[in-house]
């Protein structure tokens, strides 16, 4: 995800896609650990965007 695209979305939206990311991220840890993935990039990039929704939220509240 890109950061202006997380811009874009509401603040309930941004919680709702950080809940749904963060359940992805550990099911693919949980997968990832019982048989190793091919593209293991895709936990980091989870990770990351996680985090850049994070941010951009707090942003958003602290404007509000």
């Amino acid at each position: 995800m890109k950061a202006s695209e997380a811009r874009e979305m509401s603040i309930q939206d941004l919680r709702d896609r950080i809940e749904v990311e963060k359940n992805n991220l550990d099911t693919m840890k949980i997968n990832h650990a019982i048989s190793p993935l091919e593209d293991t990039s895709k936990i980091k990039k989870s990770r990351r965007d996680i985090a850049l929704m994070i941010t951009i939220l707090a942003e958003k509240e602290k404007q509000n």
